[in-house]
């Protein structure tokens, strides 16, 4: 209980990193004895070191993994640490996922605080494990499944019910967490207009009848609605709205040391298209009753015409003929 190399707190309190503060994501608790087990033992480290070009360092983070030892004196542990170095790419380097509309199997374009980015989703290691860096990106107009399975602690009690579901929470944001969705394939970050805000439907803290449960997500459904606007010859699809949808299960405390999660995204087309235009005439068309009435008239009209015209004519030679003989 005494020894550092065991604490995760000893990995990130009281020290610096050029600068930079260490941040500890979801930090599990001290070692402790129960039973002759020593609890809460840190078997792998993982850091995270954000880094820019021209800036340096920008920003340190932890993630721990914990296990369950016995407290014979004769018991060994083999720890694991790693180290991750990554760059946020900057909105401006993004390549255009359209223009303006989205084309199919292009980048689905997200934001937050202001950063455009690429949405992604949970991806597996060969092991079957939740990767803590690798993540499939979402192509617009292509329905996704993914599952994998997330480390819990061996040991929970009632009040890691919070630690717990945002622990999965984090895991289905990643990195980027979704804020809004780009309307069309070239939004910039500072229109307003062209981004959506995305519809959160979270889990409930508490499980129903069961009081040493905790309701954590296992599954997000990323439902995407979109349309086609503009000419028939070249439309354009953009996203009438999002949801993310977490469908949530107890848990019971102290018999789960991993959960199975999965990730699900779906596009919706929503076209209205208008009526095509008409070609040649059909059999089955049915005209008007009196869709030849504007001909009928013009018809009687010039046959009562030539009449007239004829019965001018016939007085005209009668009178010729009677003054010229």
């Amino acid at each position: 209980m005494t020894d550092p190399a065991l604490d995760a707190a000893s990995y990130y309190r009281d020290f610096t990193v050029l600068k930079v503060n260490v941040t500890a994501v979801s930090p599990p608790g001290s070692p402790q004895m129960k039973d002759n087990t020593c609890t809460n033992v840190v078997s792998e480290v993982i850091y995270e070191l954000e880094y820019s070009g021209t800036s340096g360092i920008q920003s340190v983070s932890v993630q721990f993994k914990v296990s369950n030892i016995s407290g014979n004196s004769r018991s060994s542990l083999q720890q694991h640490f790693t180290v991750h170095f990554w760059t946020r790419t900057l909105s401006h380097m993004l390549l255009r996922s359209g223009n303006p509309g989205y084309i199919t199997g292009a980048p689905l374009l997200i934001a937050n605080s202001g950063a455009v980015q690429h949405m992604s989703i949970l991806r597996s290691e060969s092991d079957g494990s939740c990767s803590q860096f690798l993540r499939h990106m979402v192509q617009f107009g292509r329905n996704m499944r993914t599952g994998c399975k997330i480390s819990l602690s061996p040991v929970l009690e009632d009040s890691n019910c919070s630690y717990m579901q945002q622990k999965l929470y984090k895991a289905f944001w990643g990195m980027n967490r979704t804020g809004d969705f780009a309307i069309t394939g070239s939004a910039h970050s500072t229109q307003a207009e062209e981004w959506m805000t995305v519809l959160i439907q979270n889990c409930s803290v508490q499980a129903v009848n069961c009081t040493s449960c905790c309701m954590v997500p296992v599954t997000l459904e990323v439902q995407i609605l979109w349309t086609k606007v503009g000419l028939l010859s070249n439309p354009q699809a953009q996203i009438l709205g999002a949801r993310h949808f977490y469908q949530c299960h107890p848990l019971r405390f102290l018999n789960m040391s991993t959960v199975p999660v999965a990730t699900v995204v779906t596009f919706t087309d929503m076209t209205d298209w208008p009526e095509p235009p008409r070609g040649q005439p059909q059999r089955h068309w049915k005209l008007p009753f009196d869709i030849f009435f504007p001909f009928k008239i013009a018809l009687n009209v010039e046959r009562s015409y030539r009449g007239d015209l004829a019965g001018y004519l016939l007085l005209i030679l009668i009178i010729y003929g009677i003054f010229c003989f």
